[in-house]
């Protein structure tokens, strides 16, 4: 069977080749020879125990091809084919019939169901611990599920910040299968293609963890290239090579910074390395390393350098697993295939399907079998199927979304699972916040009841209660009868200790005062005394032994000694005088004994100084008295003993003071005996007090109980009346609340019955509505509502989501904060604040934005952007400090860093979180919030950044801005009504909010009261209030509704203000796509309303203020942006303006509207009823076609072919808006459906038609120009406020702008912005912004990087002078700063129209000075004339070919060098030859005008006005240039200016040359272009006025193209039929490349029609070139890739008869032989044409050579019908039309064009060849041949001679030319 297999491989493997070819949306169905080895490895994976029978080598056999093969697959179906036909059929015809039944169903093989073996504790040291890898098949998925749970819980604890919850339900558990099996191979590569979200990455990390590798992915950050990269590479190499361990490198389309990533991806997929990746010494390093390891593996192998590298790369090769992440959502994915396609062949790829419904299912079941749901086991079985029901919903809407509006929006597995998640959040919080409610209720009735059973108990309790109180009573008064006789007793002895008491205080009083007394004279002496005891303390008994030993002290000492004997009334010797000194002589030898003594310095220090009398004083004085008797000699003489004398000398003043004091002392004494006898008599005293007190306390106590007995019977008493009273009250009181609370209670019950499908609409809202429109919200609630219904899950049917998920309170809040009050912005503003993922908005009017700021200003927001240089460290403190974060003006790609915070991958650390921003980890905090916003108008964000964001479009809508417009009005016009409206919701609130609080109050007091209610005396007044309150809310309530009702009244009154203003937006907003500069946003706009409403006129009457304001507000919004339009925009404006306001209101039909924009552009002229007659123009009969589907034109075709005189009197009329219509329809039409008729008949009349409609819908002023006036628009800026001028040709500004700086005396300095400038327009800005001036930035679309910074700059710099201005100039550039642009205040400032304008602006520049520089008499003549020339040519250019050929960008400085030189010219002119005409022409002709010329007709045209206009004929008084346009004669430059103001305001074509019907083309483009812009900026909306969508009615266009296109010209046919014909004949020669070129056109017309209808289909992706297609087919236009092969067209309609009949003139001339006329025009190459017919006649006339032979025409009388046989040489041609001129066919001359008659067709004109050498007959006029009516060298064939009457100057000057096409 085996050797069966391995051809049955080879045959299945080519099956698929050939059945399943790759087509533009598979383009990755590529086969190659890699896939068979793939599918062989995979099989000999296998172990031989595991299969060893036949059926299980099929079912891996059928295993291994799927994988290999059907797993790139896109859709189920071929997938089925694959398993169910082509693997059946090949083991039927190829491996034998009889083992086709053992096929089975679905078998998957994995290698990772084993467990690792137990350790027994005996194995040996090299024994293997890791599972053992076995490639079988799986027992069931149920057990493979279980095994992958286990799986991914080890996982979960190996990996940090790991939280990865899979649910493994059938399609997660295949593709796990799929992803494990090739990384489990060496070098086993996987292409995972599916949109983001699909789990490929969660898949391929599990598969990694069970496959024991490293799993490594790059680390974004913001400066990662290539060169990280490489390191990363080197990395993954080292651990895949070196260290021999697997490695999975899982890389996502993400993470392409640079499309140079791929190139190395592809190198590494394609052959396993990449080149130069190690420097040498890095190889040296790393191949020393593997030595042993080589030495192991391969013993015999020798370990050379080259063998270890070898060895180093196969390893790495077999151990790095690359793992792409891929997209498939736009083009990128195909192109990167393409360009590299080692991502597909290096892979075995497979392809991620939408998540099936069961997978939806499964999810919802496994997240929510374990949720609390309040239902029924079936009610929540319903619910987690509408889950996915609802996701897949919402997947078939954004498709839907995408082909009605053009945005982009996307749901993946990602946004389910967000989903599910946010409804059991969402489903937790109400539940317990209606539970708790609830229960609060519930409690609350309890305990109602309760009281009501207290009542009667109460009343038995009382009468016993009131008994008890009498019998009490009488004991009280018992007692208080005893209490008073003790109480007088008591009182008598009180009297008699309060005598004895004030007796001892007066003894008290008196000691006190004495006392003081001592004390402050005893005070004077402390100070010697204190210092006497300081000297003592410095003796020390050593001193003092010292002194005694002494044999002869000094004198001092002695004295000394008997001063202290005499103070201690010692013994002294006899009074002797001493023979030494003139005192005693001192008792030495008593001193001696004194000092002797044991306590000698203890008594010095204790000495008793009281006892000191005057005897010892007197006695003591001698010695102090002595003059040496002092310290200082006693501290010289007896050193430390000098304290002594210090201290005699205080006793001695002590006593001084102290004699005073002593009889004090002595009375104190005398005093304190007699207190002592007074305190004896009052204790005695007290005590009898005492004793009486207490005997009157124990009557008191008595008394006392008596009464507390008696007051608790009568508070017993009291207490149970009011419990009664209270009860009562209570019961009645809550009469109310109860009936109330009961009914609450119930609904409660109710409430949480319904929240399982309230929340789950609430939260579908929530995760899925935010992209979509209010429309398409209410489609899909309305879709869920009704799927609920079917399924029976309960649901609110009145819910209001709004209502539901946020408070009328926080609505207020919100729209105090700005966000505008309308439902969109309303439900935007839930999903920002309850989304659960952060929010991205759509905000081009930065309204969101603005919300944004003012809500979370006091929370620090921080501002950022992706550009800002420190954004990175923007996010981190934000993250970390917890606060709000705002990245602004983001495009279409986030910040990478920012995934892990966008998917809150936030890992927990403790008790805090982290989360990784790049490679850094930061903490997260919890007031962090996110919010991101675009100013982009429609971004495509991937489905990776809609799974990760919450999108919402913040877009403000019609509708929208209606309904803020309508508050803005009645916030003006009826002030005190609105602020009456608001004061009373603020109210309204808090009175709600104080209710709600009350209520609340109330219920929790009744739950929290312990015990009975009727104790709490407080709940009554609480019950109380609430009543007072409640009474006075309903009646303010009810207030607020009347006013309510009043105001909306008035509102309305007001709407149609608000829905002008919104038209008015709207439109001003769409011609921002007819010119990129045209932006003006929402701010200014709102500006302009409401000065609109400030400044237009004021009434009593509402109906009357009402048509002012919008009568105001119309017209001042119309002058403000016609003045910021280019001349060709500004009636495009005017129009668009009447039409929608006339759209709105009713006046004009959608489809009236279609038929004035698109006319009978999309009708085939073959499919429609034949015209009736010749002269009615192709065009214009298609036009009427259409126009009579219209109700009031039904009728027309008939009339028209009825009254054919009637109508071409009408249409060949001069101005046929002017004149009646035939058949009634003058009265029976208005002004628009005249429009339509005559936009119908005569396109060229169109804009006036246009301007009558307008001035009757709009009024006059609405056609009449807007001057610019600069002064005004400077008024209207502000230093804030910058002034933009939008260039044109011959437009700059600057010397206005710098005279009216003159006129204001005001400084002005101008700089042209380019490379380099920057430093002086900010060094400008500085100075002028301090100064005071105004800045001119020249050209700033030169400077686009600067104008970011300069908006900063002029928004933010602080202080700026008052007089300062920023002007500005610039080109329209597709990348200018739409921020600048839409805070500038714009204007145009084009050269003026018409003759009269030009001339004027030249003389104005003229000074008399240069008037009078010559004073020849031909100066002024010449100079008038060159002016005029001027004029002329610039005039010219509007008149497209007829004019010139190329419009050439003629200018102001043209004029002056041909001034300049006329001037030169006349000063050195001879006077008697006179002026040189031939220099004077060449000059001007060649030179000054003519060196911009570049074509060789225009050149002619130009040297033709010269030669008619300049020379000796000008100065004649009859010369002039055209009827009424002389050559004034005039001295002064004011004389001038008077003759040009007379000239004629509109100007006939003819004063410049050209026939009177060139104006008729001018008109008829400007018509052209008008309608065609309006066509182009029309929403690519899919609901056209017969409500198919876009891709309908191509399709069925397509199909209808696709029936008419006629079949490929077959080859080998061609070839053969040219043979017959002479295959080498230069005609036939020249057919077989028109044959070729016209089949590669069939060709392509073919295949893309074929396409288009399958990609509308949605079998194959929608292309670039598709897209193309299908919007150019929409809009009846040629597609682009057509008109590349083919030829130009002007409607897709010509474009396609156009080539069915080029077609028809190639078959018949191939098929029937060669035509008799030819149809030049059919032919891709004319020229090629004209050079074979040259060929031919060449050939025909012996000795002609081709170079000589020169091609001549006659012009036949005959037309093509009248042609019956060819001519002898040459050929005949048809088709061609005079453009300019009409032919006279009779005279077979050119004559003057018949009025209206653009195109004269030529009869057949003969052209042949002649061999000549002289040049053509000057008489005759030498017409040029183009292609188109545009006339560019490209479209040149060649020039014809053509006959005339007239000169053939004439004609050159009126432009005429041939055409073969004037369609």
């Amino acid at each position: 069977m085996v050797k069966d297999i391995v051809p049955a491989t080879r045959i299945l493997w080519q099956m698929t080749k050939t059945k399943m070819l790759p087509t533009p949306a598979k383009f990755h169905y590529i086969f190659n020879l890699r896939d068979l080895s793939r599918i062989w490895q995979g099989m000999l994976n296998v172990d031989g125990s595991v299969v060893s029978k036949s059926h299980q080598l099929l079912a891996l056999w059928k295993h291994e091809c799927s994988r290999v093969i059907a797993d790139r697959f896109t859709c189920q179906g071929e997938r089925d084919c694959f398993m169910k036909n082509f693997i059946p059929k090949v083991v039927n015809e190829h491996v034998g019939s009889q083992y086709s039944e053992q096929i089975d169903e679905e078998s998957y093989f994995v290698d990772f169901l084993r467990d690792a073996p137990e350790p027994t504790g005996e194995e040996t040291d090299d024994a293997d611990f890791e599972a053992p890898k076995i490639y079988e098949p799986i027992p069931s998925f149920e057990a493979l599920a279980a095994k992958l749970d286990q799986n991914m819980a080890m996982y979960n604890e190996a990996i940090r910040g790991a939280h990865m919850d899979l649910v493994f339900f059938k399609d997660a558990i295949i593709h796990l299968v799929k992803v494990s099996r090739v990384i489990g191979m060496p070098q086993g590569n996987a292409l995972l293609v599916g949109v983001g979200g699909s789990g490929k990455q969660s898949l391929t990390r599990l598969a990694s963890f069970i496959a024991g590798y490293k799993i490594f992915q790059i680390t974004l950050t913001r400066s990662y290239n290539v060169s990280n990269l490489v390191d990363d590479f080197k990395y993954l190499y080292r651990v895949a090579g070196c260290e021999g361990k697997g490695i999975t490198f899982l890389f996502t389309d993400n993470e392409i910074k640079d499309e140079a990533f791929l190139e190395y991806l592809n190198n590494v997929l394609s052959s396993g390395e990449v080149s130069n990746l190690f420097a040498r010494e890095e190889i040296d390093e790393i191949t020393q390393a593997l030595i042993p390891v080589m030495k192991i593996e391969y013993p015999r192998r020798p370990p050379t350098q080259e063998n270890l590298y070898d060895f180093f790369m196969s390893r790495a090769r077999k151990n790095l697993h690359v793992v792409l992440c891929f997209s498939p959502v736009g083009e990128k994915f195909r192109n990167r295939s393409l360009k590299f396609p080692g991502l597909i062949s290096g892979c075995t790829m497979d392809w991620f399907s939408r998540w099936p419904k069961d997978a939806l299912i499964a999810v919802a079941q496994y997240f929510l079998s374990s949720f609390d749901i309040v239902c029924s086991e079936d009610c929540k079985r319903e619910v987690v199927i509408a889950m996915g029901g609802f996701h897949d919903a919402v997947a078939e809407t954004c498709t839907e979304y995408f082909q009605r509006y053009r945005r982009q929006t996307h749901v993946t597995p990602k946004s389910y699972l967000s989903f599910i998640s946010s409804y059991k959040d969402v489903y937790r919080q109400k539940h317990n916040f209606i539970g708790e409610l609830a229960d609060r209720m519930n409690t609350g009735l309890a305990k109602l009841v309760e009281a009501s059973e207290s009542v009667a108990e109460l009343s038995a309790e009382l009468t016993v209660k009131e008994k008890e109180l009498a019998v009490a009573s009488a004991k009280a008064d018992k007692v208080l009868a005893e209490v008073t006789v003790s109480a007088q007793a008591a009182e008598r002895v009180k009297a008699d200790v309060q005598k004895v008491k004030d007796k001892a205080q007066a003894i008290v009083d008196e000691i006190e005062a004495d006392k003081i007394i001592a004390e402050s004279k005893l005070k004077a002496a402390k100070p010697a005394l204190e210092e006497a005891e300081a000297a003592l303390q410095t003796i020390k008994a050593a001193h003092i032994a010292t002194v005694r030993k002494l044999a002869k002290p000094p004198h001092l000492i002695m004295r000394i000694m008997d001063c202290v004997l005499l103070l201690f009334r010692r013994r002294l010797d006899q009074v002797v005088a001493d023979p030494e000194r003139p005192c005693m002589k001192p008792s030495w030898s008593d001193s001696l004994k004194c000092m002797s003594q044991s306590g000698f310095l203890q008594s010095l220090q204790t000495f008793p100084k009281d006892t000191i009398n005057e005897e010892t004083v007197e006695l003591l004085l001698p010695y102090l008295e002595m003059e040496d008797y002092s310290f200082q000699v006693a501290t010289k003489v007896c050193g430390d003993v000098a304290g002594l004398l210090s201290w005699t000398k205080a006793m001695a003043c002590f006593y001084g003071v102290n004699k005073e004091v002593l009889p004090l002392k002595a009375n104190l004494v005398v005093q304190e005996a007699r207190l002592n006898v007074a305190n004896g008599e009052l204790s005695n005293a007290q005590k009898e007090l005492d004793d009486k007190q207490r005997e009157l306390d124990e009557v008191q106590a008595l008394y006392t109980a008596a009464m507390a007995e008696k007051q608790a019977l009568l508070d017993d008493a009291e207490s149970c009346r009011c419990k009664m009273q209270a009860a009562s009250d209570l019961i009645n009181g809550l009469a109310g609340e109860k009936e109330r609370w009961t009914l609450q209670s119930e609904q409660f019950e109710d409430q949480i019955g319904r929240l399982v499908g309230d929340i789950l609409l609430a939260t579908s809202f929530l995760s899925y509505s935010g992209p979509f429109n209010q429309d398409f919200r209410l489609r899909l609630l309305t879709t869920w509502k009704r799927d609920l219904k079917k399924r029976q899950v309960p649901y609110s049917a009145d819910l209001n989501i709004t209502s539901m998920l946020v408070d009328a309170a926080t609505i207020g809040e919100w729209n105090l904060q700005g966000l505008p009050n309308d439902e969109l912005s309303i439900q935007n503003g839930i999903i920002v604040t309850n989304a659960a993922r952060f929010p991205l908005l759509v905000d081009p009017q930065g309204q969101g934005k603005n919300w944004i700021k003012n809500k979370e200003k006091e929370y620090e927001l921080q501002v950022t952007n992706l550009n800002n240089k420190y954004f990175r460290n923007h996010v981190e403190d934000s993250l970390s400090l917890g606060r709000p974060l705002l990245i602004e003006n983001v495009g279409e790609d986030l910040d990478p860093a920012l995934d892990n915070v966008l998917e809150k991958n936030f890992i927990k650390s403790g008790r805090s979180l982290k989360v990784k921003v790049g490679d850094k980890e930061v903490d997260v905090m919890s007031g962090f919030r996110l919010y991101i916003t675009t100013k982009l108008p429609n971004p495509a964000y991937t489905p990776e950044i809609s799974a990760r964001t919450a999108i919402i479009d913040f877009t403000v809508t019609m509708k929208g801005l209606e309904d803020q417009l309508l508050g803005r009005v009645i916030l003006t016009e009826k002030q005190e009504l609105e602020a009456e409206r608001t004061k009373l919701m603020e109210d309204v609130t808090s009175n709600k909010r104080k209710m709600k609080e009350l209520e609340d109050n109330l219920l929790f007091r009744l739950t929290s009261t312990q015990g009975s209610l009727v104790e709490d005396q407080s709940l009554i007044a609480v019950l109380q209030t609430t009543k007072v309150t409640a009474q006075d809310v309903s009646e303010k309530l009810q207030v607020a509704a009347e006013t309510e009702i009043k105001i909306n009244n008035a509102r309305e009154e007001f709407r149609p203000v608000a829905t002008r203003g919104s038209i008015l937006y709207f439109l001003i907003v769409e011609m921002s796509m007819v010119n990129v500069m045209y932006q003006t946003s929402l701010k200014q706009f709102l500006g302009l309303f409401d000065l609109g409403m400030a400044r237009s006129e004021k009434s009593r009457i509402t109906g009357k203020r009402i048509q002012n304001i919008i009568d105001y507000l119309t017209y001042d919004v119309f002058k403000y942006t016609v003045r910021g339009l280019y001349e060709s925009h500004k009636f495009l404006f005017t129009l668009l303006l009447a039409l929608k306001i006339d759209l709105q209101r009713g006046l004009v039909r959608h489809d009236e509207f279609q038929t004035l924009i698109k006319g009978g552009a999309a009708l085939d002229l073959n499919a429609v009823e034949p015209k009736p007659f010749s002269w009615i123009l192709d065009t214009t009969w298609l036009n009427l076609v259409e126009l009579s589907k219209l109700p009031h034109f039904t009728d027309l075709l008939r009339q028209v072919a009825r009254n054919d005189k009637g109508w071409k009197i009408w249409f060949d009329s001069d101005a046929p808006e002017e004149s009646p219509i035939p058949d009634g329809y003058q009265n029976s039409l208005n002004t628009f459906q005249k429009l339509l008729l005559v936009r119908c008949w005569c396109p060229d009349r169109t804009i006036a038609q246009a301007r009558k409609y307008v001035s009757d819908s709009q009024g006059n002023r609405y056609t009449e120009g807007v001057i610019l006036d600069l002064e005004k628009t400077c008024e209207e800026s502000d230093i804030r406020t910058p002034l933009a001028c939008l260039l044109s040709m011959g437009s700059d500004p600057t010397n206005q702008i710098e005279s009216l700086a003159k006129k204001l005396r005001i400084e002005c300095r101008a700089i042209s912005m380019g490379q380099g400038q920057e430093v002086h327009a900010r060094r400008l800005l500085q100075q002028f912004m301090a100064s005071g001036g105004w800045v001119l930035l020249q050209n700033c679309h030169l400077g686009l990087n600067f104008l970011d910074e300069l908006l900063d700059i002029v928004a933010t710099s602080d202080p700026v002078d008052n007089n300062f201005r920023l002007w500005f100039t610039t080109e329209v550039h597709p990348q200018f700063s739409i921020n600048l642009l839409q805070v500038s205040i714009k204007f145009t400032n084009e050269p003026p129209q018409g003759v009269k304008a030009g001339l004027k602006r030249t003389y104005g520049s003229i000074s008399q000075d240069l008037l009078e520089v010559n004073d020849m008499p031909q100066w002024k003549s010449m100079l008038y004339a060159v002016a005029f020339l001027h004029t002329t040519v610039q005039e010219r250019r509007k008149f497209g070919p007829l004019g010139w050929n190329i419009p050439y960008e003629f200018n102001q400085s043209d004029l002056t060098a041909s001034v300049q030189f006329i001037q030169n010219h006349l000063d050195d002119v001879d006077l008697e030859k006179g002026i040189s005409w031939s220099t004077v022409r060449y000059m001007l002709g060649e030179v000054q005008y003519g060196g911009r010329v570049t074509d060789d007709y225009d050149k002619r045209l130009l040297n033709t006005f010269t030669k008619v206009w300049f020379g000796d004929h000008m100065f004649q008084d009859s010369f002039c240039f055209y009827q009424g346009y002389v050559i004034p004669k005039c001295k002064t430059v004011d004389e001038y200016l008077d003759v040009i103001e007379v000239l004629p305001l509109v100007d006939s074509p003819q004063a410049f040359g050209l026939h009177p019907n060139a104006d008729i083309t001018y008109q008829r483009n400007v018509a052209k272009e008008v309608l065609d812009t309006v066509v182009n900026i029309q929403p690519k909306d899919s609901s056209t006025g017969s409500g198919e969508t876009r891709e309908v009615i191509v399709y069925r266009l397509a199909q209808d193209m696709l029936e008419k296109l006629p079949p490929d010209y077959v080859p080998h046919e061609v070839k053969e039929r040219l043979q017959k014909m002479g295959s080498l004949s230069s005609m036939n020669i020249f057919l077989r490349q028109e044959i070729d070129r016209m089949q590669r056109v069939i060709k392509l017309v073919r295949l893309t029609l074929t396409d288009l209808k399958l990609a509308i289909d949605g079998t194959i992706i929608m292309s670039e070139n598709l897209r193309d297609a299908l919007d150019n087919m929409f809009d009846a236009k040629v597609p682009h890739l057509w008109e590349k092969v083919s030829w130009d067209s002007s409607t897709l309609g010509f474009w396609f008869t156009e080539l069915l009949e080029r077609n028809t003139q190639f078959s018949s001339w191939l098929f029937e032989g060669r035509p008799n006329v030819f149809w030049m025009t059919g032919f891709f190459n004319p020229q090629g044409f004209l050079t074979a017919m040259r060929q031919e006649v060449t050939r025909l006339h012996k000795g002609w050579a081709l170079d000589s032979v020169v091609v001549y025409n006659d012009v036949l009388r005959h037309m093509k019908e009248d042609i019956t046989s060819p001519p002898q040489e040459g050929v005949y041609i048809h088709g061609l039309f005079l453009d300019g001129a009409g032919w006279d066919r009779r005279g077979c001359k050119l004559i003057e064009s018949p009025p209206k008659v653009l195109f004269s067709p030529l009869p057949v004109v003969h052209i042949y060849a002649v061999n000549a050498t002289g040049p053509k007959d000057p008489k005759l006029y030498q017409c040029p041949i183009y292609k188109k009516p545009h006339r560019t060298d490209l479209t040149y064939i060649t020039a014809i001679s053509l006959k005339t009457a007239l000169h053939p100057n004439h004609w050159v000057l009126r432009g005429i030319a041939l055409l073969c096409d004037i369609k």
